[in-house]
């Protein structure tokens, strides 16, 4: 990874990642379980397509509040793979145009354009992985987005644990960085 390689910079190579799994689920593998227990496939990309939709409205400095429940629910409809290439377009447009000193509303509170890009790049790279393993396909992450996604991992996820966010890390023996990172987001790799 180069030191220009921010978040920001890698949410493209991880959205055309998760993205490129997508459009491979097979139409048998929509109902299939995922590393995310309480989710199968299809919940794993509605979350990932809710998210999606969100950040354009955040990115453009609105608040939680303003967005409102519109995104609630199940934004898939009828055609899942449409409704990701939608979003994620809309989403990669908003963060085209963001700009760096941007400050997002969250429902935490207020925070930098630079965290919520780590956090959407955290959460495209592991639910990628995730949404391999459910729909059976390669599970192998972009390394750089891996390196990049491990050192703001490492920090934070001590920080998360005790919350609803992730499951504890589980132990590995492994030396493959992503599986290291997959390990300390609770699942095995």
């Amino acid at each position: 990874m180069t030191a220009q390689e921010s978040a920001r910079s890698l949410i493209p190579r991880a959205a055309r990642d998760f993205g490129n799994r997508v459009h491979d689920v097979p139409p048998d593998g929509w109902d299939a379980p995922t590393p995310c227990t309480e989710w199968c496939v299809r919940d794993l990309l509605n979350h990932l397509v809710g998210e999606h939709l969100w950040a354009p409205h955040l990115l453009r400095g609105e608040t939680v509040e303003q967005v409102g429940d519109r995104y609630d629910g199940d934004v898939l409809g009828a055609e899942p793979v449409a409704a990701w290439d939608a979003a994620i377009a809309a989403s990669l447009a908003a963060w085209e145009e963001t700009p760096d000193d941007a400050t997002v509303h969250l429902s935490f509170g207020d925070t930098s354009v630079d965290e919520y890009a780590e956090q959407m790049l955290t959460d495209l790279a592991v639910h990628a992985w995730d949404l391999a393993r459910g729909a059976g396909l390669e599970a192998r992450l972009d390394p750089d987005v891996v390196r990049h996604v491990w050192g703001y991992a490492s920090v934070r996820v001590p920080e998360w644990q005790g919350s609803s966010m992730l499951a504890p890390p589980v132990r590995t023996q492994s030396d493959d960085l992503q599986d290291q990172l997959i390990a300390l987001v609770g699942r095995h790799p």
